[in-house]
């Protein structure tokens, strides 16, 4: 490779620009002018490093792009296009770059979310709940992207195989993902939720659910007497009394608490909380 390729004489229109080949051979420790700003620097330890050399608001910086033996010629050259583009609108392209390293993964996301919501929860069972879905069916899949970057298709690749064999749960889990990217709008590091349309793009499916058959009026008592003489705990004998006083779901009579409950008014106000929708 020629003298005319080291001179830093004009960077921006060198006597010869880099061709796939030279970039190989260039061993010898200098500076290996492309044009536009681009540069391959060759270290005298023998690091070799694409560099950019541009004006930001005034001020001369210098960028760099990555090894070659990572990054191409052509794809040194595409950055460096799209960041002399960048700073010619009056954005800082250095400045772009750290906050894209700041977005956080959909993981790190996730769990983040999990912790700001985890104490408006009535109990560890949902918590435990929300985090295990999206570590079991959507961790995998996108965990490791960026939150900015997930996809329409990374939530159907996610949700297809348990779409209609795993109806309740594939509901759960597109809830709670679509949850954390709302989470991300609100950031500023998203402007759409792909959760809010994806079902659209899934198969309709019937709710499979199967009820058990209701005892008749006359047979309540009876039902209870028999509870009562068997051998399951106090807290059990009494949850099954208040679920069928109280006409009540079995998990709204689980997880009742007695500061939902007025004795003396003889109410109980049951909250509406996210996680039961």
């Amino acid at each position: 490779m020629g003298d005319d390729q080291k001179t830093e004489r004009s960077p921006r229109a060198p006597a010869k620009a880099l061709t796939a080949r030279a970039v190989d051979a260039a061993k010898e420790p200098g500076k290996y002018f492309d044009g536009n700003g681009l540069y391959l620097r060759v270290d005298k330890s023998g690091l070799r490093l694409w560099v950019q050399r541009i004006v930001i608001r005034g001020k001369r910086r210098e960028i760099g792009l990555g090894s070659p033996d990572l990054v191409s010629l052509a794809t040194a050259r595409e950055n460096a296009r799209r960041n002399r583009q960048l700073a010619y609108e009056g954005q800082d392209p250095i400045q772009l770059k750290n906050e894209a390293r700041a977005v956080p993964t959909f993981e790190e996301a996730a769990r983040t979310v999990h912790d700001l919501h985890k104490p408006t929860w009535r109990n560890e069972k949902h918590a435990a709940q929300f985090i295990s879905t999206l570590e079991t069916y959507a961790f995998p899949k996108f965990g490791k992207l960026r939150v900015s970057e997930v996809t329409s298709a990374d939530l159907m690749h996610a949700l297809a195989p348990i779409w209609t064999a795993k109806q309740e749960t594939a509901r759960r889990v597109r809830q709670r993902i679509g949850v954390v990217l709302k989470w991300a709008m609100a950031k500023g590091w998203r402007k759409d939720n792909p959760a809010d349309a994806v079902s659209l793009a899934l198969p309709k499916v019937d709710k499979a659910v199967e009820h058990r058959k209701s005892l008749g009026y006359a047979e309540v008592a009876g039902c209870i007497q028999t509870v009562q003489a068997s051998g399951a705990g106090l807290s059990t004998k009494l949850a099954l009394e208040f679920l069928v006083l109280t006409a009540s779901r079995s998990g709204e009579a689980r997880d009742a608490l007695w500061s939902e409950i007025d004795l003396a008014a003889k109410v109980w106000i049951i909250p509406a909380l996210l996680h039961k929708s």
